[in-house]
């Protein structure tokens, strides 16, 4: 069930909003829970059972690991939690990947499973493996409520696309969390406002990429108005899911984490990734990163930590090797960085975002393609090689067609609007409150033009359920 649709909007919100209000406190997480399951198997009914197979082991070893922690086992069960959750993912996700690459190395026709890839486990394993691995360190006490816990990993704001919530950022909101207008509130406006960038901005220029690849008049110009429609396109809408979710956890009375602080502003690929799926970045770091010696080694050590985080970074995106290639891509970028470029970025602001802009429209170009042979033929196009023309008419016409939904979001991935509405309210007390009777029917407005294009059928993919 996609946030953006009629049925969620109008059907299970409402619906979920008035029994998880009118519950008891003491049932408020099993009413949360039962509605994430309900969620969740509406799309995808046989893989809930696989979620809560997940959730089971991750329970009980949770448990088993605080029981024995003092003692050379809890190692060992942590090791069979994790080994089993990746096991999980490796099967459903990796599997064909692996049996294809198996038999072009050997030349063998070992037949392909064919599994269909179960929404989200990318996701919520990430979740229940940050879960086992606080427990075992110390870091927090081991869930005894398994409702709670299930809860947890669950909570379908969150669940089929992040961002990835840590366990100890919500555990003491598991068991007691404040249910205000305010929060409810500042939840609404959030989710509404990113299910605008989601369905006005985003599901736009996802349409304008789809026209580009089924283009046979491709040319210089085209190439790079895709390349940019496509890098604003995956920004708006995981950002746009990523606002919804957050939303959606202030309504029920839980403080998500940030996912996305206005990347395209940065001046350096090193800044780029502190403000990018930042709950992504942070759980390589700490779970991966930090244990494998992070930059506190030998500098050869060091650069191999760099790519080994940046390897599972790309291969945890998707099973193919251009995923693979996009995130080794940039772990050249940040070793270069480190090495050389940091300290000349800082000398010139606009070189520094020429360049991130640059690197980064590239690596999505990668990142979009449907192998490694289609991501050359793309970059190529981009600098005129193999005989494409520079313009075309067709490049004119979708140029004319989608400039302007493309201009708005350019200076909507920029804190340029936000700024200003922070300005224009605190100027003085009446323009305040114009801000604040403006915003409320700018809500109910977005709404129904949203409202209209889903009614029309309107393009409406999520490009992270591929994740």
């Amino acid at each position: 069930m996609l946030f953006s649709s009629i049925p969620f909007l109008y059907y299970f919100l409402p619906v979920v909003l008035i029994l998880y209000f009118i519950a008891p406190k003491g049932l408020k997480n099993a009413v949360l829970l039962l509605a994430s399951l309900f969620f969740y198997a509406w799309g995808e009914p046989k893989y809930v059972l696989l979620m809560i197979a997940s959730i089971i082991i991750g329970y009980l070893s949770g448990l088993l690991i605080e029981a024995f922690r003092e003692q050379r086992i809890s190692k060992i069960i942590l090791g069979i939690s994790v080994g089993i959750n990746l096991g999980f993912l490796a099967y459903f996700k990796y599997a064909d990947f692996f049996i294809e690459n198996f038999n072009t190395v050997t030349g063998l026709s070992v037949p392909f499973l064919k599994i269909a890839l179960p929404i989200g486990i990318s996701f919520y394993t990430f979740q229940i493996l940050s879960y086992s691995v606080d427990v075992y360190r110390g870091d927090v006490p081991a869930q005894k409520n398994p409702v709670s816990l299930a809860a947890y990993v669950a909570m379908f704001p969150q669940l089929i696309a992040g961002p990835i919530v840590r366990y100890a950022n919500i555990a003491e909101e598991l068991k007691e969390r404040t249910h205000s207008f305010e929060n409810f509130a500042l939840g609404i406006r959030r989710f509404i406002f990113g299910l605008a960038k989601k369905i006005l901005i985003a599901n736009t220029l996802g349409e304008l990429c789809d026209i580009f690849k089924a283009s046979e008049e491709k040319s210089v110009l085209f190439f790079w108005f895709y390349g940019i429609a496509f890098a604003l396109h995956i920004y708006f809408d995981f950002s746009g899911y990523s606002d919804m979710a957050i939303g959606l956890g202030r309504v029920f009375g839980f403080h998500f984490a940030e996912n996305f602080d206005y990347p395209y502003i940065s001046k350096s690929v090193t800044e780029f990734w502190r403000r990018w799926h930042m709950s992504l970045g942070s759980w390589f770091r700490d779970y991966l990163y930090i244990p494998l010696g992070g930059n506190r080694v030998p500098k050869a050590r060091w650069f191999f930590n760099i790519f080994v985080v940046w390897f599972s970074t790309g291969f945890w995106h998707g099973a193919s090797w251009n995923f693979i290639v996009w995130g080794l891509y940039f772990a050249v970028l940040l070793v270069f960085e480190k090495m050389y470029l940091l300290k000349k970025l800082e000398n010139s602001r606009v070189l520094s975002r020429v360049y991130v802009l640059f690197t980064v429209l590239i690596s999505f170009v990668i990142f979009n393609a449907a192998d490694m042979k289609e991501a050359f033929t793309y970059i190529g196009g981009m600098f005129g090689i193999g005989g494409v023309p520079f313009m075309t008419k067709e490049f004119v016409y979708y140029l004319r067609s989608y400039g302007v939904v493309l201009l708005l979001a350019i200076v909507g991935a920029t804190p340029l609007v936000k700024q200003t509405v922070l300005k224009i309210s605190n100027r003085n007390t009446n323009s305040q409150k114009a801000v604040n009777i403006a915003e409320p029917v700018l809500l109910v407005l977005l709404m129904l033009v949203m409202t209209a294009y889903l009614v029309d059928g309107s393009f409406n993919p999520f490009l992270y359920f591929r994740f």
